[in-house]
């Protein structure tokens, strides 16, 4: 199916209490398609997602303008685009195009936003593995948004989530850097997820790190 971006404009509405009212799968629908996902393409995607899940929630219960339990369905569909086969950068516009057809644009636009800290196409880790007008049709999704506290609550735990737990970023950088190179934009890509960092540090009052269990663990491989 040919991709296609409706406007973004209209994503959230403010409801009671100041929360974001967005456009997503209830929990049980949210499992369903990560499950089903994982069979049509199972990986260690599969559990990264679960990781990302329970990390946004956890930031999220501290954070005024979030909602922990929406904040946590999008952590489990931000990579649901790994249904459609072993891909690399396309899995953002696989996942855009199949939650916007289901009728959940919001959950739609975290498979796009959450690759993107900077919206710059070209600061990836991987390859783009689409045709040049899905590529020019992702610069200018990117560029028609105003990224939100959800936006970047994903950014952030996507980069703070291995499939076996939380660990420091850092460690994620050279995991990542591991499997698909580094490039000179790797730098203030880095650097951009590291300022992320202070802000939810700002956002909830202390370390994001004081919320997410095991970090020691799963960072330096001690029990």
């Amino acid at each position: 199916m040919p991709i296609g971006f409706p406007s973004p404009t209209g994503r959230g509405v403010r409801g009671e209490g100041d929360r974001i009212t967005l456009s997503i799968p209830n929990l049980k629908q949210a499992h369903a398609y990560l499950d089903n996902a994982n069979q049509l393409n199972p990986g260690p995607w599969y559990s990264h997602s679960k990781f990302v899940a329970e990390g946004a929630k956890l930031i999220a219960e501290h954070h005024s303008d979030l909602d922990p339990d929406a904040a946590y369905i999008l952590g489990l569909l931000h990579d649901i685009g790994r249904r459609c086969g072993v891909t690399s950068m396309r899995h953002v516009i696989d996942g855009y195009n199949f939650l916007r057809d289901e009728g959940y644009e919001g959950a739609a636009r975290i498979c796009m936003t959450h690759s993107f800290p900077v919206k710059d196409s070209r600061m990836v880790f991987g390859a783009w593995d689409c045709s040049a007008d899905e590529l020019k049709l992702v610069d200018d999704y990117l560029a028609s948004i105003e990224y939100d506290d959800y936006d970047r609550l994903l950014q952030l735990c996507d980069t703070l989530a291995l499939p076996s737990g939380f660990c420091l970023m850092e460690k994620r950088f050279v995991d990542v850097a591991l499997r698909y190179g580094v490039s000179e934009h790797t730098p203030p890509k880095w650097k951009k997820y590291l300022e992320l960092k202070d802000y939810f540090d700002q956002k909830i009052g202390g370390s994001i790190y004081s919320v997410l269990p095991k970090v020691v663990e799963n960072t330096f491989g001690v029990q």
